[in-house]
């Protein structure tokens, strides 16, 4: 895939360079860009830079004049020390940092441990390019590396019981131009191309020849970086292979090598390529790599593939860092404004990677800490790359006008969240740039959030656009709350544009009353109310901030200018009952029947008189007469006589809307002229109606003849002459009957129990046809029969109910009541024994109440004395009269010994107190041999009779 080269200015103390012209879908880099500060700069004035290591704790620079500095990743020198006589071609690290390896043009290969004095230097005498040392080597006893130069001969030096030795590993294929150890597996490049040694098994793996067509390696260096424990990768020229080392799994190998070979591994070549530029370095990248190239002009691929040394020449292009994928499609390219990049070669650039504990990138992202660096080395210069985290990728977006990506973006949560509200505040500046304030409404709610002071800043902005309403729907009236003057400019914008005044409805009924005050927007609409511009929206908001600002009287009158139903409602529960004297019309367009309930309620309030003369007054704009009828009509239910002056209007009014309430209106009411109730029956053909007022007004024959004539009801015609208790009306029914014979047999048998029908039948003319006379005459007798047996059967239930009751009046009669003392009667007890089924039976004075007006005016009827009943006992009979016990016996005896009126007085006392029952009354009434005690007024006064 062709990927454009875009021009990258780094950042840091670097001069600028202007961007190449872009295309117009340019592509997101991969990578940013750093100039290494710190002491680098101030290092490189006087020296050039040949190579560089990177450990997991620091940075090793080699210099053209033989130095090593320390660096930390910031570029700050930690140590230095003047490591060879010439130029330092090569540096290496062990895994854990704490040795480095370096050789030189001087001939010598140098291990020093950066935190003690140990330092050991080996003598080549040629000129080394390339070192590596054991990445165990702080570990190991062995204490071996690698190292190779224009020599040809590839050495490994390790440490010995005395001192230390040189092995040669290879040799005669020319100058040793790199070297990479990984784990156990040595990498080398020759003029002859690469190979692979393991030195746990000492045996070498395999042979990668130098791709052909390729410039001598002095010219063009190979390199080499292991991606992994297994993957190498070679960039050499303008090729590029990956290497996959393979442990070999076959166990089951014969013969006498069988033992070499199940330790054998086997190398496959996964991916190859060729570039239309020069590696000049390159490393993994993730699941891709990172190139570092060289782009050559025709005259410098000349002289780089001939054997004469080329000239410096002012003419070079910018070294390129592009990202490939293992097919060499390119996803990014670009251009390194390195210092001197004219004057510079292939070979004076290098390229080194951190880390190197194997792949952190999974998923496409890297793990946080795990994220590559990209050292790219130039004489003057140390460039580092890193790949673009979440606040690069949102910064270029919003960059290149994505902003709604970088939105999203921010909220997958691939960016700080600092960074949420200027992306959010950005993308929201950028929709009203494009007048899309729908939009930005909409993502107000999730870019703002909680802040108030953003809030109130975009309410503003809105009402200077003229565009609040649209953020109306979405601002916020808790968490957070704005300031009352934000929701008073709100409801002010949607009242005075009239599209919007539904909106400003909705607004005020959803708003809590107390985050703003209403009079500000009040005064806003209430000019409005005569104007063209007020709606029914409009008027029924100032209703509801009448109702906030508890100015009820005014929103009710314009609840009923609106017709709403819950006017009533509110009347009642604000009891607002005055204001519906002017109201009456309006609210019974609103609801009929809700409104006559109302005003019948309330007639104390409003006179039916005003409701009356309103609803006709308004006779134009409503169907007065229909409103009129119910409000009498229910009135008339509620209080017949409230409303007794519209009688005649009421008569007609149901004689056009109910005429089934006439009759009943008719025996109700005594207010309506009989005249004019007449003349509207008579004109509406009422005719029940007509033979009562006919009735009523003494017009009884009349209205006999309506119903005989005009109803044809002889059942009705009975009834009517019924109740008007007059003879000369039968005469007159029978008289018009007669005169239609089919009315003659229904007569017959409705006026029995009222007319003897043998008079009826006399009547009857001679040769009359009567239709179905025989039934109408069975079912006569039959009635009778049965009225008959009725009567005599009643007459006879009489009579035993009046023998029943006179009994039972008779013998309850025949008892009174004993009134007496608690302590007479327990004095009684003490003087005689006998005495106490009195004592037990007497009534406590205390609980006893007279119910019955004693007619001697509380007086004893025999010596006429008042009752002292705290003293004396007092007998009382159900006639009324009462006497002295003392005095009713003495009188009941002609004797007046004292042990009879003591018996005597025991005996009444015992007989007065016998259970009222029939029985023992008649049981008491015939074996009793003691006188029998009566009334002796009631006695005398029948004996007298």
């Amino acid at each position: 895939m062709s990927q454009q080269t875009t021009h990258i200015k780094i950042q840091g103390d670097i001069e600028d360079y202007e961007d190449a012209e872009e295309e117009q879908d340019e592509e997101e880099p991969r990578l940013k860009y750093q100039r290494m500060g710190g002491s680098v700069p101030s290092l490189l004035s006087n020296d050039a830079a040949t190579c560089l290591a990177v450990a997991q704790r620091m940075i090793a620079l080699g210099t053209r004049n033989g130095f090593i500095h320390i660096l930390d990743f910031l570029g700050n020198q930690v140590k230095e020390f003047p490591a060879h006589s010439a130029a330092v071609n090569d540096l290496c690290f062990d895994i854990e940092g704490d040795f480095i390896g370096s050789c030189s043009d001087d001939g010598s290969a140098i291990v020093t441990s950066l935190f003690t004095k140990e330092k050991l230097k080996f003598d080549y005498y040629r000129p080394m390019k390339a070192i590596a040392l054991d990445p165990y080597y702080a570990k190991r006893s062995s204490r071996r590396f690698v190292a190779g130069g224009l020599a040809g001969h590839l050495y490994i030096n390790t440490k010995r019981w005395i001192g230390y030795g040189d092995q040669v590993l290879h040799s005669g294929e020319g100058p040793i131009h790199a070297v990479k150890w990984r784990t156990n597996l040595i990498a080398w490049a020759n003029d002859a191309g690469v190979k692979v040694y393991d030195s746990a098994n000492n045996q070498r793996i395999t042979f990668i020849e130098r791709p052909r067509g390729s410039p001598f390696p002095e010219i063009l260096l190979p390199h080499l970086v292991w991606q992994d424990d297994s993957l190498l990768v070679i960039g050499w020229g303008t090729s590029v292979k990956i290497a996959l080392i393979r442990t070999n799994q076959n166990k089951s190998t014969n013969g006498p090598y069988r033992h070499i070979m199940a330790n054998m591994n086997k190398v496959d070549i996964v991916a190859s390529f060729q570039t239309s530029y020069y590696v000049s370095g390159i490393a993994p990248f993730g699941d891709t790599l990172v190139v570092l190239a060289y782009i050559p002009g025709e005259e410098d691929r000349e002289k780089e593939f001939s054997n004469s040394i080329p000239l410096r020449q002012a003419n070079a292009q910018r070294p390129e860092v592009r990202v490939v994928t293992w097919n060499n499609e390119e996803l990014a390219t670009d251009a390194l404004p390195v210092h001197g990049f004219e004057h510079y070669k292939t070979k004076d650039y290098s390229l080194v990677h951190s880390p190197f504990s194997g792949s952190s990138f999974a998923g496409g992202q890297w793990t946080a800490g795990d994220e590559p660096l990209y050292y790219i080395v130039s004489p003057k210069d140390v460039i580092i790359a890193k790949p673009r985290d979440a606040e690069d990728h949102i910064s270029w977006l919003l960059e290149h006008g994505c902003h709604k990506k970088a939105l999203e973006a921010v909220e997958a949560g691939k960016g700080q969240s600092e960074l949420i509200d200027e992306v959010g505040s950005r993308y929201l500046d950028h929709l009203v740039v494009e007048r899309k304030y729908a939009e930005v409404a909409s993502l107000c709610p999730k870019l703002l959030r909680g802040s108030t002071s953003a809030w109130e800043r975009w309410v503003f902005h809105f009402a200077h656009l003229r565009q609040l309403p649209v953020l109306v729907p979405y601002i916020p009236t808790e968490n957070p709350r704005l300031r009352d003057t934000a929701y008073e400019v709100t409801l002010v914008a949607l009242a005075t544009t009239p599209a919007f005044h539904k909106d400003l409805l909705s607004t005020i009924k959803s708003w809590p009353p107390v985050i703003y005050s209403v009079m500000p927007v009040i005064a806003v609409i209430e000019p409005q109310l005569n104007s063209s511009s007020m709606t029914d929206a409009l008027k029924e908001a100032l209703a509801e901030l009448y109702v906030i600002d508890a100015q009820y009287e005014k929103a009710v009158a314009l609840y009923a200018e609106l017709m709403k139903p819950n006017v009533f409602d509110f009347i009642e529960k604000h009891n607002l009952h005055d204001v519906i004297r002017e109201k009456v019309v309006q609210l019974m367009m609103i609801d009929c029947k809700l409104a006559v309930a109302l005003l019948v309620q309330h007639r104390h309030f409003i006179t039916p008189s005003e409701v009356v003369s309103q609803i006709l007054a308004a006779k134009n704009n409503c169907d007065s007469r229909y409103f009129s009828h119910m409000y009498l009509h229910l009135l008339f239910e509620a209080d017949p006589h409230a409303g007794k002056e519209f009688h005649d209007m009421q008569v007609e009014l149901y004689a056009d809307y109910d005429p089934k309430m006439l009759i009943p209106f008719f025996r109700s009411s005594q207010h309506y002229k009989l005249e004019k109730a007449h003349e509207i029956c008579l004109s509406r053909d009422l005719l029940r109606e007509q033979v009562f007022i006919l009735g009523r007004m003494g017009y009884a024959k009349k209205a006999l003849a309506v119903i005989i004539n005009k109803l044809g009801d002889v059942e009705e015609a009975v009834d009517f002459v019924t109740m008007q208790h007059d003879d000369e009306l039968w005469d007159e029914l029978i008289r018009q009957c007669l005169q239609k014979p089919e009315m003659v047999g229904m007569l017959l048998e409705h006026t029995v129990g009222n007319i003897d029908p043998l008079y009826i039948v006399n009547l009857v003319p001679t040769g009359l046809e009567i239709p179905r006379l025989r039934d109408h005459l069975v079912k006569i007798i039959t009635d009778y029969r049965t009225e008959t047996s009725l009567r005599h059967g009643c007459k006879d239930i009489l009579k035993a109910d009046i023998v029943n009751l006179l009994i039972k009046y008779y013998k309850e009669a025949r008892h009174a009541i004993y009134l007496s003392n608690e302590e007479d009667e327990v004095r009684a007890k003490r003087d005689d024994s006998n005495a106490s089924q009195l004592t037990e039976r007497s009534l406590s004075m205390k609980n006893m109440e007279v119910k019955s007006k004693v007619r001697a005016g509380g007086r004893c009827c025999v010596c006429f004395d008042p009752f002292s009943i705290q003293n004396v006992s007092i007998i009382v009979f159900y006639c009324c009269h009462a006497y002295h016990l003392t005095c009713l016996v003495e009188s009941a005896n002609s004797v007046n010994d004292n042990k009879r009126s003591k018996a005597a007085s025991q005996e009444v006392v015992s007989y007065y107190e016998y259970d009222h029952s029939e029985d023992e009354s008649d049981n008491d009434h015939s074996s009793s041999s003691a006188p029998k005690m009566r009334c002796i007024l009631c006695t005398t006064a029948a004996g007298g009779v």
